[in-house]
């Protein structure tokens, strides 16, 4: 169907106190999983090309097109969105190569450097008609770090959609990367609190460790992009080893890809599913 921006789909779902669910593509194989999972439940998502994925292919251009081609050809609307990008020069080729959105990560310099950076960055996309997601506030990488003192203040992240125009604001609220077990426990008066200061929709990353009655209630609290990588890798991996496990012969990658790639989809589309009834 149609590939889209992000704005299209997170300003229409945050007006409704619904979520919208966003997944890393790592292959071939994850993209026409989320594309399917997608088309079963027969909502919009958007799929995800980190730059730690780009950093693993060696370059963006083959799997951002792959990506690009699959989307088109799908049921549902999609985003082809560049996630947690430090280098600006790889969010201009990102968007040279028709990607509907960019998440420009500035949380690791000083304030006035992310402000900066990030304004410079939108800049060169609205000029191109792509929109920007930006991070303010630091969400806890492998080491599961959900300390309080690394959350996003409600009168900073004003302040910093002020000063940069972005589309959409990621927020530090105790959620973590690369969690393994769904036990992070959010702070749903922090988001409540930012939502009602900040003017563009709330994206939450490191969802992966979330329970599901939590990211309910996350969404209800005013949260909108729900960023979910790890979870739905753990699902591709069992369905692998399950199939090893079960034919320990077999030689073909198609015979025990195939059935991860189904399992993808079907969580995918469970994922959606609950996303999308969530108002």
């Amino acid at each position: 169907m149609a590939v889209v921006g992000l704005t299209e789909l997170l300003t229409p779902a945050a007006a409704a106190g619904r979520g919208v669910g966003a997944f890393n593509v790592f292959s071939l194989e994850h993209a026409e999983a989320l594309v399917a999972g997608a088309a079963q439940a027969g909502t919009p998502v958007v799929l995800q090309l980190s730059q730690n994925a780009v950093r693993y292919h060696g370059s963006l251009a083959p799997i951002a097109l792959a990506t690009l081609a699959l989307a088109r050809a799908g049921d549902v609307r999609a985003v082809v969105h560049l996630d947690h990008a430090t280098d600006v020069d790889l969010v201009h080729e990102a968007v040279a190569l028709g990607v509907g959105s960019v998440m420009f990560d500035g949380s690791e310099l000083d304030y006035e450097a992310n402000v900066a950076t990030t304004a410079a960055v939108v800049e060169h996309c609205h000029a191109r008609g792509v929109d920007v997601e930006a991070e303010l506030g630091e969400v806890g990488g492998k080491d599961g770090v959900h300390a309080p003192g690394v959350r996003t203040r409600p009168d900073e992240a004003a302040a910093f959609v002020a000063a940069t125009g972005v589309d959409a604001l990621a927020v530090a609220v105790g959620s973590s990367h690369a969690m393994t077990e769904r036990s992070a426990a959010l702070d749903l008066g922090l988001v409540a609190e930012l939502a009602a200061a900040v003017p563009v929709p709330l994206v939450l990353h490191g969802s992966s460790g979330v329970p599901d009655d939590e990211i309910v209630r996350v969404v209800r609290a005013g949260m909108t992009k729900i960023n979910i990588a790890t979870h739905l890798n753990k699902v591709f991996t069992a369905a692998v080893r399950e199939t090893l496990q079960a034919q320990p012969d077999l030689v073909d990658s198609r015979k025990y890809l195939a059935p991860a790639r189904d399992a993808m989809a079907a969580e995918t589309a469970r994922l959606l599913i609950m996303l999308d009834a969530t108002s």
